[in-house]
């Protein structure tokens, strides 16, 4: 046996809510991916220092409606877990949020196969959102989830977020009827820090524990454990406070919170939770990340993090024969093969022949001209995760615009209001041109390039992005050891959860970089896209 590091995050690039959950000797962490499709991202791990992703399980458009939803909504908060057989995986679909009313609605599919088609969806409830199923001994389920209560925004109010944040309901599932059923008990209004959810119930040692996540999803985040006798309460907190949070330090993992955990054995635990990695200037670029923690039952029965503080921990250390994989990404897509590598996600929907094609063109990823990045419907758009705070993405695209309502490039993607691209198009007297634009923060899009670059007329362009941290620096050319840099500084921070309007509790996702193309005409102009390669470079 030799001492292993577990460098946090685990789980590196926006991943945020985790779920856990342990089958045998294997690990499963289930998270978040609002509007990005398919929906649900699956780790798995047999020694909690690897992990892979093997599964997005709503990859069906009947599973997962989310054409017209806002930036920031989709799939909140899924919740994993494992019942005689069967996997459960509960999920909310946000179809509105920046209002005093959110409509959101939770569902459940099932598999008795990790890696094979889940079920389609059973409907439950849009009473509110974080939903989790809890198997009870006693062989009842239960549904969990924050109530929200739109009535703060009634005439005559005054406004307090806090209050929309009404408290976590229970009801009963029942397999046979396939639906909630009995009353809706309330079981805990939250803590003085308030915007409590994120719940997820437990049972162990005569208690039924209660784990929520509170503070908002910014700087104050936390998670807190309660427990009761009656699993309708009340339940009492951890006379020590909050099990985490990163509140008021300086810790290189901030805006800790939103956990669950799996039992090693009666003393032992391994609690998950989100955190983010901000820029010295406090944006996260990445959006918000799974770490894992060490985590012990007290005597008097509470889950406390194992070295004793509340802070989580950039780096455990614990003892097996495990041998670490490079924790550099490369990523290289030729485009040879029939199915899209599982980096890759699009937006909202998934991309059929009309829009994405791998044999149109033999070796080459051909998108068909749809929407503007601002659109929240159709886009011929893929894209994968940054994970690294230094990288460069680069491609390689055959792309003849006829007009200039058509374009094609590499995009560095946050949303619809958040994105720098660097494009191919047409100029009525230039002809083909290169130019850069984007949005910093609403959805009016500036060019940055002051003057058209002027390409060849016929042949592929090699594109480049380098992201350093807070700088993106774009490149181009016809072959890849001659490219030609863009001299324009661009401020790679925009892409933030913290920018925008309502800033880290109203941005939810993190920064990506990806293929796309437009044909505001509407006659679907493709792009030819010959590959893609993805290398981290820290």
């Amino acid at each position: 046996m030799s001492n292993v590091t577990i460098n946090n995050p685990i789980l590196k690039g926006f991943n945020p809510d985790p779920s856990i959950i342990k089958v045998g000797n294997d690990y499963y962490i289930a998270t978040s991916t609002f509007e990005w499709f398919p929906g649900v991202q699956i780790f798995h791990s047999t020694d909690l220092v690897n992990w892979t992703l093997v599964a997005r399980p709503l990859n069906r458009q009947s599973q997962l409606d989310m054409l017209g939803n806002p930036d920031s909504c989709g799939v909140w908060a899924p919740c994993l877990s494992y019942d005689n057989g069967t996997f459960y995986l509960i999920y909310s679909n946000a179809r509105r949020y920046w209002s005093q009313c959110k409509d959101v609605h939770n569902f459940m599919v099932t598999t008795d196969d990790m890696h094979g088609d889940w079920s389609e969806p059973t409907y439950l409830t849009s009473s509110g959102f974080d939903p989790s199923l809890f198997h009870d001994n006693n062989g009842k389920k239960w549904l969990v989830n924050l109530r929200w209560d739109h009535r703060q925004g009634q005439a005559g109010a005054t406004f307090d977020a806090e209050n929309y944040f009404g408290g976590i309901i229970m009801q009963e599932y029942s397999t046979e009827l396939q639906k909630l059923v009995g009353p809706v008990r309330k079981i805990f209004s939250g803590s003085k820090l308030g915007r409590t959810e994120g719940a997820h119930l437990y049972q162990r040692n005569g208690y039924y524990y209660l784990l929520v996540a509170e503070g908002g999803t910014g700087y104050e985040h936390a998670a807190l454990m309660l427990r009761s006798k009656n699993i309708e309460g009340p339940y009492q907190a951890d006379p020590q406070g909050h099990l985490l949070t990163a509140i008021n330090s300086d810790s290189p993992l901030q805006r800790a919170g939103h956990a669950d955990f799996v039992d090693v054995d009666n003393e032992q635990a391994w609690l998950v939770h989100l955190c983010s990695r901000p820029l010295e200037n406090r944006r996260s670029v990445m959006g918000r990340e799974t770490a894992i923690q060490q985590a012990q039952w007290s005597k008097d029965g509470w889950l406390r993090l194992k070295h004793g503080e509340v802070l989580p921990q950039s780096q455990l250390t614990i003892n097996g024969d495990v041998v670490a994989k490079q924790t550099m990404v490369e990523q290289f897509d030729d485009f040879d093969k029939e199915q899209l590598s599982i980096d890759f996600q699009t937006l909202r929907i998934p991309l059929d022949n009309s829009i994405l094609s791998l044999t149109e063109r033999s070796s080459y990823l051909r998108l068909k001209g749809r929407e503007s990045l601002g659109s929240s419907f159709v886009q011929a758009l893929i894209a994968r995760r940054q994970q690294a705070f230094k990288f460069s993405a680069t491609t390689k695209v055959d792309f003849k615009p006829d007009n200039f309502q058509q374009m094609a490039g590499l995009v560095c993607y946050y949303n619809s209001a958040k994105y720098y691209y660097l494009h191919i198009t047409h100029h009525e007297t230039l002809g083909r041109i290169l130019e850069v634009t984007g949005c910093t923060g609403d959805t009016a899009a500036q060019y940055f390039t002051l003057e058209s670059i002027k390409l060849p007329d016929t042949g592929e362009i090699i594109l480049k992005a380098e992201i350093d941290y807070d700088k993106l620096t774009f490149s181009y050319g016809i072959t890849q050891d001659n490219l030609t840099r863009i001299a324009i500084d661009l401020d790679y921070s925009i892409l933030a959860d913290e920018t925008g309007p309502g800033g880290e509790h109203a941005n939810f996702t993190g920064s990506f970089v990806g293929l796309c193309c437009q044909d505001l005409s509407g006659s679907r102009h493709p792009a030819d896209f010959d590959w893609f390669s993805y290398i981290e470079h820290e």
